[in-house]
């Protein structure tokens, strides 16, 4: 029986891209995968599948496309692996031809199972702390010591996790692997041994001691740099620090999260520092200086006459120079008017007689005041 053309069984034309011929492969394998065609069927499909594998390699190859453009099927070698030649029956070479497809889908996966020809390793957890600190701490650096905990070496059985005069035994699962191939049609999957859970060993009699893991939980102390400028919520990684690996894996990390305590005088934002100035309101009124609180000390603030609510003072440099910054930000001072409380009857004739003297006096004393009354004025006259 002749063969068909190879653009034929692909069903595509002959000017075809590479692409196109490969996503025409695709479809057809996916077809007459023999999951999906059993019982009478699946002869025909795998003949099928072996027609378009060939069609696929001859024209996906671009010296033995231009020999068939040319002369055809006497254009190309006859003994070439294909449906009927040498590799094509059976499960490998059909298993093989799918390895094809498969790999180019999901990135070369083939042959990973088992690659490792041993018990599996298995990375630590990695651990969180939690570290309080205060603002001014935070600002300037400091060097902490942390309880962690920490694990070391079984003493009653020296790490092996067996009962003193007993030994671990091989698994019989998966003969010391640590893995377990599942098989599925023409798919293999490695999972790790569930009966082991993938050390390769088994403990008939586990030690009293550590109950069978080979380890002890202890604590250690560990110093920690905390670094100058460091934020709430920053966290600082200390490599290996966290849980040991199983079966000889690399142990995991410890991440420090810095929590900032909150702060009596100052509020943070990012490098700058933010802080409510409380201001009498002669003082307001009449200007002065006034001293306001830094992380470096004191500072002092000339208060203009007439400042009203709100003010704000910035001061620069002031603030705190952040891990990644190469200059500290800026400190800015809310100024807070106070209303006198608690007044006597003394204080309060006086007060009465400087608002009738400033009303009488005219001029813009209140330019707050006097702006409110003026869009009052506008509201209710529109």
């Amino acid at each position: 029986m002749s063969k068909r053309d190879y653009y034929e069984v692909l069903g595509v034309p002959k000017n075809a891209s590479e692409d196109e011929i490969k996503k025409a492969y695709r479809k057809l394998a996916m077809k007459h995968h023999p999951d999906r065609n059993q019982g009478d069927s699946a002869k025909t499909a795998e003949e099928k599948f072996k027609e378009a594998k060939e069609a696929y390699e001859m024209l996906t190859d671009g010296q033995k496309r231009a020999a068939y453009d040319q002369f055809g099927h006497a254009g190309v070698d006859p003994n070439m692996r294909g449906p009927g030649g040498p590799g094509a029956e059976g499960f490998g070479g059909f298993a093989e031809a799918f390895g094809d497809i498969f790999g180019d889908m999901f990135g070369q996966q083939r042959g990973r199972a088992g690659a490792g020809g041993g018990r599996q390793v298995f990375r630590g957890s990695d651990l969180s702390y939690a570290m309080e600190i205060t603002l001014e701490e935070a600002a300037r650096g400091k060097d902490a010591q942390i309880r962690i905990p920490s694990w070391e070496a079984c003493d009653t059985c020296h790490g092996s996790g067996a009962k003193p005069g007993t030994q671990p035994k091989t698994c019989t699962t998966c003969n010391g692997q640590g893995a377990v191939q599942m098989r599925q049609g023409f798919f293999s999957v490695q999972q790790t041994c569930p009966t082991c859970r993938g050390t390769g060993k088994i403990i008939p009699e586990p030690c009293a001691a550590c109950h069978g893991q080979g380890k002890i939980k202890k604590q250690k102390t560990l110093e920690v740099k905390i670094p100058a400028g460091i934020d709430d919520g920053m966290r600082i990684r200390s490599v290996g620090n966290g849980e040991p690996g199983s079966n000889g894996g690399p142990p995991g990390d410890l991440y420090i999260e810095m929590r900032i305590k909150k702060h009596d005088i100052f509020e943070r934002d990012g490098g700058d520092l933010h802080c409510t100035v409380p201001v009498s309101f002669i003082t307001a009124a009449l200007g002065g200086e006034i001293e306001v609180p830094t992380l470096s000390g004191k500072a002092a603030i000339d208060i203009p006459e007439g400042t009203q609510a709100g003010k704000q003072f910035r001061l620069r440099g002031k603030g705190i120079k952040g891990v990644r910054e190469s200059y500290p930000g800026d400190l800015y001072c809310h100024i807070a008017v106070e209303t006198p409380v608690k007044l006597t009857e003394h204080q309060r004739k006086l007060l009465r007689e400087l608002e009738d003297s400033l009303r009488k006096g005219g001029g813009k004393h209140s330019p707050s005041g006097e702006s409110w009354t003026d869009r009052l004025k506008k509201f209710f006259s529109a």
